[in-house]
């Protein structure tokens, strides 16, 4: 393959690269604003221009400087075999510091308040590239601070027109609702006037921002950025199976941002997997199990309310001549969906399986506007949305006949079902009209979290965890198959659906749940408050033995050769390569 040189390392390259795209890719670091891999190139921060030498093919291919010295801007300039690019030589040092100079003029000082603190590439640059000292003394320009949508604000003094935004808001959704208003010092990114930006993928441009100029107004001041834990995670609300890191502290979640899968969903994801996490922290959350007493719901302990269900199950079900009936969830994982119809099978070995309903919304949307979806380029919102309707569908077929929702249903109305566990982890209300109604005949397990119109009427209740509480699998629209591992702890007293299926099934082998021992064999999240990053917070709920996602997955493909696929085809996230700060630490 063809090589080039930079900084001293040779890399390999497919003809058609940019260098500044080799650079990163082979982790040399080039100081750049402007250029993103998803965008047009414009070359006009002019951080990123170096020394390139390459082979004259007029003088027997000898190594002679480009445009006969002239710094060029990595970004948008091809590789070509043989080249050489001195990134840090004495000229493309002092442009650095120039630009650097340059671009901190009219910046305010504002890194103290600035959510961008801790992540902004405008401090890094600073002190690796820049002056130690402002030798700029006359009046700064002030710019104003504008609301540009419902999820978007600016503060227009940080903005060094790097035009990634106004880049991304022309090139991928096709709104172009940013400009750049007004020129030299006076330039400012803003609307026309009532025409905020409030696109499907309108938040992306606050990933973009290298600065902190266009902030989430949905963290703006909620968090320092530098006690935020990221964990790896998918999608949990679409079937997209977007690559997401959920940033959380102290079991509570602040934001959700994209992961880079160029396979699924590139560099970007929608609004509503950015915002659509809240009902996980929802008032109406179900934190404690209830069962029927005396006609009404109280709050009973997790091995009286399982005793009470698996009773209540067995009796209404096999043992009046009737089916036990389970529905999955399409929210729920794909080893959630094993376990419970493991349950299932066991009570009744001809338990009736059905998936969930599928909630969708509208038709599926690509980008850029007019994009073929099966186009590489193409990134697309999907109007179904359910995590993992297909995963579900694979496990419980593994089991035998998957019945459809709405058949289900009639079998219950006709009371051919005796006895039903229903799980919901829907973000919403689902169960409405018919459904509701039928599910009022029979002995009703709710697993669920949250409230909703099944709740009152339920004979036992049991709180489930989202899926940003748990580990587990998805399979998305495509057929990929992706795990996902646990970010928060659970709240109150709930649990993984896997875990309560197991903690179920102990009982019915005649064991008891047990208290875990503190500090032995509890379940520890790392959930350090504040500033102190190695404090641990611990779950220590009466269960069996403890709910691992890697060894259920092992457990499915032992059982069934069709789940095989869950030990062999599962992609797993990418350990990011923790940062160190290259500043001395001294223990106060």
């Amino acid at each position: 393959m063809p090589t080039i040189i930079i900084n001293g390392k040779s890399c390999e390259f497919t003809p058609g690269e940019k260098i500044l795209e080799i650079a990163n890719r082979e982790a040399v670091e080039i100081p750049q604003y402007c250029y993103h891999e998803g965008l047009s190139i414009p070359a006009q921060c002019r951080i990123c221009l170096a020394e390139i030498w390459a082979p004259n093919p007029r003088n027997d291919n000898k190594l002679e400087p480009m445009m006969g010295g002239k710094l060029l801007p990595t970004c948008s300039t091809d590789a070509s075999d043989g080249m050489v690019i001195h990134a840090d030589s004495p000229k493309s040092v002092a442009n650095q510091k120039a630009v650097m100079e340059y671009l901190l003029i009219n910046h305010p000082l504002d890194c103290p308040v600035c959510d961008q603190a801790g992540e902004c590439t405008l401090q890094d640059f600073s002190y690796k590239y820049g002056r130690s000292a402002s030798r700029f003394e006359e009046q700064k320009v002030k710019q104003p601070k504008k609301n540009l949508g419902p999820n978007v604000y600016i503060y227009s003094d940080r903005c060094i027109m790097c035009t990634r935004c106004v880049r991304f808001a022309r090139e991928v959704p096709g709104t172009g609702e940013l400009m750049i208003d007004g020129r030299g010092n006076q330039s400012q990114i803003d609307v026309f006037p009532g025409e905020g930006i409030d696109n499907e993928l309108s938040g992306n441009v606050i990933d973009l921002c290298p600065v902190g100029a266009l902030l989430d107004k949905d963290f703006l001041f909620t968090q320092r950025v530098w006690f935020l834990k990221k964990t790896p995670s998918i999608d949990g609300i679409t079937a997209s199976g977007d690559n997401i890191s959920i940033e959380h502290n102290q079991g509570k979640i602040y934001r959700v941002k994209p992961r880079t899968n160029l396979a699924v969903n590139k560099w970007w994801i929608t609004d509503e997997v950015r915002y659509g996490w809240k009902f996980v922290h929802a008032e109406n959350r179900l934190t404690e199990p209830h069962r029927q007493q005396h006609g009404s719901l109280a709050i009973s302990g997790w091995q009286r309310t399982l005793e009470q269900a698996l009773d209540g199950l067995k009796t209404n079900s096999t043992e009046a001549g009737k089916r036990l009936g389970l529905v999955v969830s399409p929210m729920l994982s794909c080893e959630d969906a094993f376990m419970l119809a493991t349950l299932a099978k066991r009570i009744d070995r001809d338990a009736v399986l059905a998936v969930g309903p599928v909630p969708v919304d509208g038709q599926d949307k690509s980008f850029p506007p007019g994009i073929d979806p099966a186009d590489p380029k193409a990134f697309t919102m999907y109007a179904e949305k359910a995590p993992n309707a297909r995963g579900i569908r694979r496990v419980l077929e593994s089991f035998g006949p998957v019945t459809d929702f709405n058949d289900w249903v009639g079998q219950v109305k006709s009371g051919a079902i005796g006895a039903t566990i229903v799980t919901g982890n829907y973000p919403s209300e689902w169960a409405t009209g018919d459904v509701a109604a039928a599910l009022t005949k029979p002995f009703l397990v709710l697993i669920d979290t949250l409230e909703n119109n099944l709740f009152e009427q339920a004979d036992i209740v049991l709180p489930a965890a989202t899926w940003t509480e748990k580990a587990g699998t998805f399979e998305n629209v495509k057929g990929m198959l992706q795990s996902f591992e646990q970010a928060i702890p659970v709240v109150g007293s709930a649990k993984a659906e896997a875990q309560i299926a197991l903690d179920a099934l102990a009982l019915l082998d005649g064991e008891r749940l047990n208290q875990p021992r503190a500090g032995y064999d509890e379940l520890i999240v790392d959930e350090g408050p504040g500033q102190v990053p190695s404090a641990t917070s611990s779950v220590a709920l009466p269960r069996s033995v403890l709910y691992n996602a890697a060894s259920v997955r092992t457990q499915m493909a032992d059982t069934s050769d069709a789940l095989g696929v869950f030990v062999i085809d599962v992609a797993t996230p990418m350990v990011e390569q923790e940062s160190r700060t290259d500043m001395p630490l001294v223990q106060l």
